[in-house]
């Protein structure tokens, strides 16, 4: 491999043997080295490989702004996150929560914290990736002695559920937390009950939404164009499938988007589940 740019002492841009570009990282590994000159492959500790040459050209342009360590602590989250998750998050979490977590050490220093807004929701929503989030603030207090609150774990768990969603835009993914609290609520309304957030439907039902409010905001619908099954849910299920309906006008005045039939027939099924055996009136 050979030097394509230095950034520090520890840090340069090479290409693979298929000249993808790639970012490695040693001790000493481009210290009286220049442009040109070979890589030591002896010095090689961590190689960074994004999906995209643009998305390395990013990352090593935060990397002129930052200290490697950061990145080298994003890796050791992301390891940990994959891990747990059971999954491969999107190339994307290096360059987003690198630059996150380098900010929030920033604001720490200087005695500067910043309220989540949505902590109670994500706390709810996303119970693996704040938990992750939480051990994460422990990484972050070993690495860097930055004792970060319970705040800075919400966004750290958005950046994680970002990064789930093959790299959909933060703000996106919070437009879909609050699409899901809204049609939780019409269902609280509607039925004048607490939901019981420990049941398995209750799960179930929140995945659904998590993936159904994805599909709002990408302006997807699935219509099988079945009548059958729409029409016993709307005669079996009455109260549920008029609670479908509150949440179609909710997404037709705020959206501009109406349920397909294939859609009034899953929401009604799960609220008819969530709100039948798994809830407790106030």
């Amino acid at each position: 491999m050979i030097i394509e740019k230095i950034l520090n002492n520890n840090v340069l841009l090479t290409k693979n043997a298929k000249g993808k570009e790639i970012i490695v990282m040693g001790r000493g590994i481009s210290f009286n080295k220049v442009a040109g000159d070979a890589v030591d492959q002896e010095k090689v500790d961590k190689i960074f490989m994004m999906s995209t040459n643009e998305l390395t050209a990013k990352l090593t342009e935060l990397l002129n702004d930052i200290p490697e360590s950061h990145l080298e602590l994003v890796n050791e989250i992301v390891t940990h996150a994959n891990e747990v998750l059971k999954t491969t998050l999107s190339d994307n979490i290096y360059l987003t929560l690198t630059d996150h977590i380098h900010f929030a050490i920033q604001r720490h220093e200087k005695g500067l914290g910043i309220k989540n807004a949505m902590l109670f929701e994500i706390q709810r929503f996303y119970k693996k990736e704040f938990q992750i989030g939480l051990d994460v603030l422990q990484i972050i207090e070993r690495s860097t002695g930055h004792a970060l609150g319970e705040d800075e774990a919400g966004f750290i768990a958005l950046h994680l559920v970002n990064a789930r969603m093959d790299g959909t835009e933060m703000k996106s993914t919070m437009k879909m937390t609050e699409i899901v609290q809204n049609i939780l609520n019409i269902v609280t309304y509607h039925y004048n009950l607490v939901l019981d957030e420990t049941s398995l439907n209750y799960s179930r039902f929140l995945t659904h939404l998590q993936y159904f409010a994805m599909r709002v905001l990408r302006k997807e619908s699935h219509n099988s164009g079945e009548d059958f099954l729409y029409n016993q849910v709307k005669k079996t299920y009455t109260k549920a499938f008029e609670c479908a309906g509150k949440i179609n006008d909710y997404l037709q005045n705020t959206y501009g988007q109406s349920l397909s039939k294939d859609e009034y027939v899953y929401l009604t099924i799960h609220i008819q589940r969530v709100t039948e055996r798994n809830s407790f009136e106030e």
